[in-house]
């Protein structure tokens, strides 16, 4: 359950994001720049889950990665536990890293083919270096339970465990560091309907447990709406609506997000649902004319 009152844990307010366009030719030695995100504010709490969804290059995961401080804001601000990090320096944001951690989209290239398991893990452990070697593996042991995998496979390597699996130690290196904020982009799209549930399932109870801040990207609305408290729509780096689960899902109100629930195809089939009209239609017809 989560608590309305918890504190406010990532912040940003009227955020702008500006990044070179690498399609457009340089001009005097620099490409010109192209608006990712127009003015975002948002916020996320401790124990909170938020789903931010929207098609390809509605600028998601431009927003995501700056809530991380990967990118620098063009305008606006943005704070991490009440600290303002909007042009924070990499010197100050190093000692923050540890708390804020990313789970990559496809496990099988995020994570090193020559490294065994309890390599990939324990690079986020931490743990002194002075610290035994027994309590090192006794923390490698804990975060593959944690995780639900067997510790037996932490003398694999990548290759040798399934899709699942391998995501399931990509969370286990993400929580390694004991994080306060974890990004999730798009972790589930590659994964077949069981384990994505399976996975899904994971994150909600470690998230409860940990009191994860948790920023989830995704494309589909049905991944979402199963996991996430809040939800987040955008379209061409803006935020369109905003809202709980239930309300979103129940009573939409941007035609922007409507479109998108009604492309989700029905948990029961519908004789008609082939034969509708794709979504925006319409609107593209009397556009045209």
């Amino acid at each position: 359950m989560l608590d309305p009152n918890a504190p406010i844990l990532v912040e940003a307010k009227g955020v702008e994001l500006e990044l070179p366009d690498m399609n457009a030719a340089r001009a005097f030695g620099r490409r010109p720049l192209t608006r990712i995100l127009h003015p975002v504010t948002l916020s996320i709490r401790r124990g909170e889950i938020v789903g931010i969804v929207g098609e390809s290059g509605s600028g998601k995961s431009s927003l995501g990665r700056l809530l991380l401080r990967l990118h620098e804001p063009t305008a606006g601000r943005l704070a991490f536990d009440g600290v303002d990090i909007t042009h924070a320096s990499q010197d100050t944001l190093r000692p923050m890293r540890r708390r804020m951690q990313m789970i990559f989209q496809d496990p099988q290239s995020s994570l090193n083919p020559r490294r065994r398991i309890r390599s990939i893990v324990a690079a986020g452990l931490t743990l002194d270096a002075g610290q035994r070697a027994e309590i090192r593996d006794g923390e490698l042991v804990r975060l593959m339970v944690a995780v639900g995998l067997d510790p037996a496979l932490l003398d694999r390597f990548p290759h040798e465990l399934s899709g699942g699996q391998r995501q399931r130690v990509g969370i286990a290196r993400a929580i390694a560091t004991r994080p306060d904020f974890v990004l999730a982009d798009e972790i589930v799209s590659g994964l077949d309907v069981s384990t994505q549930a399976q996975v899904l399932a994971l994150l909600r109870r470690l998230a409860g447990e940990l009191q994860l801040a948790l920023a989830f990207i995704s494309h589909d609305l049905s991944v979402i709406r199963n996991l996430c408290h809040r939800v987040v729509v955008m379209r061409a780096g803006r935020i369109v609506e905003e809202g709980s689960c239930a309300a979103l899902f129940d009573n939409p109100k941007a035609d922007y997000t409507r479109r998108l629930l009604d492309a989700i195809p029905p948990l029961v089939p519908d004789p008609n649902w082939l034969g509708r009209p794709p979504p925006g239609a319409a609107e593209a017809a009397q556009a045209a004319g």
